[in-house]
C-alpha cells in the first residue's frame, strides 16, 4: 500500500491548516482523536526515534507510533484541545516532510523504483571501473595508470551522485537538523573512499579506491533493496485486503436521482444501490433485494450467505448474485474492513520490551559508530603515521558498524507473523501483544458466543401451540437478546396481526406488553409468575404469562463453537490452565466445563469477571482472556493479553488484542504457538545482530577489513536478520472448520433484559 496517495501534494500544503487536521483525525475512546500521517523519509530506528521523540512532546499528544514499513505514524491526542497540534510543521522543522495518510491501492512502488535504477547505475559502473581496475593492476605503465584512474573517477562521480543519492539525501536531512541515522556512516565512508581515491588521482599516486566506492555502493543497494523487497512481501497480505476496499459507489440523492460517490465521502444513513458483483463499500444493513455474499473476508467460510432486508453487510464482503439496497451505517474509515487494515498495521507498530530495546540501541548507535571510527583513525595515525591507511580502516569501522541489522530484528519478525496470522483470519491489534500472549499460562474462557455459539435455538418449537408461539414471537420481535431472535424467528405471523396497547423491555427481567386489559410477560420465571413455587417451571427457562398466570414455558440449545473441544483439549496437553468465566447459571456453566474437562465460575457480572482476572494476575498468572460480549470488556482490559471473535460486540473488538474472523476456536493455540515461535525468532534475531558486531568490529578496527568487505558483511548481515524473520511458520490451522459443532443444550438463565 502506497503512503502517497494521486494529489498528496494539494495533501501537504493543506494540512498544515489545523482544521484540516481536524477533519482528518477520528474520535477514539477515552476522549482522544486519532490522526494519521504519512512521513516517506523515515526508513531506520533512529528516524523512529526522533519522529514518536518530537511530536510526543507536543501539547496535548497522548502517543506517537511510526509504522516503518508504511512510513505511516499514528498520533493519538487529547480531543479536547481547541486547537490541533502542528504536527506536520514539526516534522518540517525535524527534518521530515509530511501530509495525510492516503490509501491508495494502484499508485506504484516509487521507493522499489528508484533502488532499482540507482542498483543498476551502480553495478553498471562498478564493472566498468573494474575492468580499468584490472588493467592497472597487471602492471600498467604511470601514464597509461593515470589515464585508467580519471576514467574511472568520471563514472564514479556521477555515479555516486545518482546512486548514493539514496543515502546522502537522509544523510543530509539527518546533519542538517542536528542529528544522526544509519545512512550518515554510509555516506561518509562511501565519500571518503571516493575522496581518497580522488586525491591519489590528482598526486598520481599508485593506489586509488573508484571501484571500492562504487561496488561499496552497490552492495550496499543490494541490501537495501532486498531489505526493501522483503519488508514488501511480508506486508502483501495487507496489500491484498487493502485491495477489497471499493472505490465507490451508486449512491440515490433524497430527490431520487443517482450519484457515483468516491467511497470517502459515503456517509452513515445514505442509500447505496449495489449491483451483483460489487463489493460492499461500507458496512450497511439492507433495506431491499435478496442475494447471496461471498463473505469469506470475515469468517472464512466459503459457501455464500444470503442477504435479505435486515441483514448486515461488512465493507469488502462480495455481493454475488442479485442487486441490494443498502444503507449505510458506517463511513468508510470506521468500517469493519478499515479496521482489520488498522490491526494489520499496528502490529508492526507495538513496543515490545524487546522492540523497545532495538529501537534505544539504534538510536544511540550512530554517535557510537562515529566515535569508534574517530578513535581508530587517531589511534592508526599514532601507530604508523600513515594518514591514507588509518583513514581506509576508519572507513571500514564505519560501514560495518552500521546498526541496521539491529534496527530490523524484531519489526521484521512482528510483521511477518502479523502476516502469517492474517492468513489463517487472526488479526492483531498491537505488535505488542505478540510478546504478551507468547508468555500466557492460564487461559480464561467466556461461555456464551465463545465457547458455544451464543446462537441459541428453540427446543421443540413444533409442539407448541402456534397462537400462543406467534403472541410471543411478537413480543421478541421488540428485542434483540438472542433468545428474543431465537423466537421471533420460528413465529409464525398470525392474521389479524397482535397489536399491543403498550410494549416495554425491562432489563434484566424481559419483555412486558398491555393488551386488553392484560399484562402479559416473556421472561424469567421468578419475574414472570406471581407464585414460581406451584408452577412446576424448569427456573432455567423463559416463560410467557398472562397475568402472573403461566402460558408456555420455552427451552433453548445452543451448540458449542467450531473446534471448541479439539481448542481446549490441544490447550490443556500443552500445560496451561484453562477456566471457564460466564454470567450463566451454575447447572448449564458446570455442565459445559464438566463435558470440557476444566474448572468453571458460574454467575459472574463484569466487575466479578475482571476482578477475577486480576486475582489471577496477583497470584503470578499471565492470564490470556478469550471472551465476546460487552460484559467482558472489563476483564478482556484487565488480563495481560486478550482475544475476541470477529462476531464479538464493537467495544469487546477494540478492547481484545487479537480478533479472530473465522469460527473455529483453533484460532487460539494457533496464535500462541506464532507468538511463542516469534519470541524466539526475535530472540535469535537480536543475537544475530549484536554477536555480527562483537566479531565484526573488532576485526574491522585491527585493519584486516576493507571497505568493500564491510560493506559485503554489512548488508549481509541485515539480509540474514530478514531471512530468519521469515522463516516464521507457525502451526496450521484445521483447513476447514464443522460448520455444526457439538449441541449443547443450555436453558440460560436470562442476562440483560431477561430473554
Amino acid at each position: 500500500m502506497s503512503c502517497c496517495g494521486a494529489g498528496a501534494e494539494l495533501s501537504l500544503l493543506a494540512a498544515t491548516d489545523p482544521r484540516e487536521i481536524l477533519l482528518a483525525s477520528r474520535p477514539i475512546a477515552g476522549n482522544l482523536r486519532q490522526t494519521d500521517l504519512s512521513v516517506p523519509d523515515v526508513h531506520c530506528g533512529a528516524c523512529i526515534h526522533t519522529v514518536e521523540k518530537v511530536l510526543g512532546a507536543l501539547k496535548g499528544v497522548s502517543s506517537v507510533r511510526v509504522n516503518l514499513s508504511t512510513r505511516r505514524v499514528t498520533i493519538k491526542w487529547r480531543a479536547d484541545i481547541e486547537t490541533p497540534p502542528d504536527f506536520i510543521g514539526t516534522l518540517r522543522s525535524a527534518g521530515y516532510e509530511a501530509h495525510l495518510f492516503e490509501m491508495d491501492n494502484d499508485a506504484g512502488d516509487a521507493t522499489l523504483s528508484e533502488l532499482i535504477r540507482a542498483l543498476a547505475v551502480s553495478g553498471f559502473a562498478a564493472g566498468n571501473i573494474m575492468l580499468f581496475s584490472v588493467s592497472v593492476w597487471s602492471g600498467a605503465e604511470p601514464a597509461t595508470r593515470d589515464l585508467f584512474h580519471g576514467l574511472s573517477a568520471l563514472i564514479a562521480l556521477p555515479t555516486l551522485l545518482y546512486a548514493g543519492r539514496v543515502f546522502f539525501r537522509s544523510a543530509w536531512q539527518a546533519l542538517r537538523h542536528g542529528r544522526t541515522n544509519m545512512d550518515v556512516p554510509i555516506s561518509l565512508g562511501v565519500s571518503l573512499a571516493f575522496g581518497m581515491s580522488l586525491y591519489e588521482t590528482a598526486i598520481h599516486g599508485p593506489h586509488a579506491y573508484f571501484d571500492a566506492s562504487v561496488s561499496l555502493l552497490f552492495f550496499l543497494l543490494i541490501g537495501r533493496t532486498l531489505d526493501h523487497v522483503m519488508r514488501e512481501r511480508a506486508r502483501v497480505a495487507v496489500k491484498s485486503l487493502a485491495r477489497l476496499a471499493a472505490r465507490g459507489a451508486l449512491v440515490q440523492q433524497a430527490d431520487g436521482s443517482q450519484t457515483y460517490l468516491p467511497v470517502a465521502e459515503i456517509k452513515p444513513g445514505m442509500i447505496i444501490l449495489l449491483t451483483a458483483g460489487e463489493r460492499v463499500p461500507v458496512d450497511a444493513v439492507v433495506t431491499q433485494g435478496l442475494s447471496e455474499l461471498d463473505v469469506s473476508l470475515v469468517t472464512g467460510e466459503s459457501v455464500p450467505q444470503r442477504a435479505q432486508p435486515g441483514a448486515d453487510l461488512r465493507a469488502g464482503t462480495l455481493n454475488l448474485t442479485g442487486p441490494l439496497t443498502i444503507t449505510a451505517t458506517a463511513a468508510a474509515r470506521d468500517s469493519f474492513l478499515a479496521e482489520m487494515l488498522r490491526m494489520m498495521e499496528a502490529a508492526e507498530q507495538g513496543r515490545s520490551s524487546y522492540r523497545r530495546i532495538a529501537d534505544h540501541a539504534s538510536a544511540l548507535y550512530a554517535p557510537v559508530v562515529h566515535l569508534t571510527a574517530l578513535l581508530t583513525l587517531i589511534g592508526w595515525m599514532f601507530i604508523e603515521g600513515d594518514w591514507h591507511h588509518a583513514i581506509t580502516i576508519a572507513v571500514a569501522v564505519l560501514i560495518i558498524t552500521c546498526p541496521c541489522a539491529l534496527g530490523l530484528a524484531v519489526p521484521m519478525v512482528q510483521v511477518v507473523a502479523a502476516r502469517r496470522l492474517f492468513e489463517v483470519g487472526i488479526m492483531i491489534k498491537d505488535g505488542g501483544a505478540l510478546e504478551r500472549i507468547g508468555e500466557v499460562d492460564t487461559i480464561v474462557f467466556d461461555k456464551t458466543g465463545t465457547l458455544t455459539r451464543g446462537n441459541p435455538r428453540l427446543v421443540d418449537a413444533s409442539e407448541l401451540d402456534l397462537a400462543v408461539l406467534a403472541l410471543a414471537g411478537t413480543m421478541a420481535a421488540h428485542s434483540l437478546h438472542p433468545f428474543s431472535r431465537a423466537l421471533a424467528s420460528v413465529a409464525q405471523p398470525v392474521q389479524p396481526p397482535i397489536t399491543f396497547d403498550a410494549i416495554s423491555e425491562i432489563a434484566g427481567c424481559g419483555m412486558e406488553a398491555r393488551m386488553e386489559g392484560s399484562v402479559i410477560r416473556l421472561g424469567r420465571p421468578e419475574w414472570s409468575l406471581d407464585c414460581l413455587a406451584d408452577a412446576d417451571i424448569d427456573v432455567s427457562s423463559v416463560v410467557l404469562s398472562r397475568d402472573g398466570l403461566r402460558l408456555a414455558d420455552f427451552l433453548f440449545e445452543d451448540s458449542l463453537r467450531a473446534g471448541a473441544a479439539e481448542c481446549v483439549a490441544e490447550l490443556k496437553r500443552d500445560g496451561f490452565a484453562i477456566e471457564i468465566v460466564s454470567g450463566d447459571r451454575e447447572a448449564p456453566v458446570r455442565k459445559l466445563a464438566g463435558a470440557l474437562g476444566v474448572s468453571a465460575f458460574a454467575g459472574m457480572l463484569p466487575g466479578a469477571k475482571a476482578e477475577h482476572v486480576a486475582d489471577l494476575a496477583r497470584g503470578g498468572k499471565k492470564v490470556l482472556m478469550v471472551g465476546d460480549g460487552l460484559n467482558d470488556t472489563p476483564a478482556l482490559m484487565a488480563a495481560h493479553a486478550s482475544m475476541a471473535p470477529a462476531s464479538a460486540a464493537d467495544v469487546g473488538r477494540n478492547a481484545a488484542d487479537l480478533v479472530f474472523l473465522r469460527d473455529s476456536l483453533s484460532a487460539v493455540p494457533l496464535a500462541i504457538a506464532v507468538a511463542r515461535e516469534a519470541q524466539k525468532l526475535v530472540r535469535q534475531n537480536l543475537a544475530l545482530a549484536v554477536g555480527y558486531n562483537f566479531i565484526a568490529v573488532p576485526i574491522a578496527i585491527l585493519g584486516h577489513v576493507t571497505p568493500l568487505v564491510a560493506a559485503i558483511a554489512m548488508s549481509g548481515s541485515s539480509i540474514v536478520v530478514v531471512a530468519n524473520a521469515l522463516r516464521l511458520r507457525g502451526r496450521r490451522l484445521p483447513a476447514k472448520a464443522s460448520d455444526t459443532g457439538t449441541v449443547f443444550p443450555s436453558p440460560h438463565r436470562v442476562v440483560g433484559n431477561g430473554l
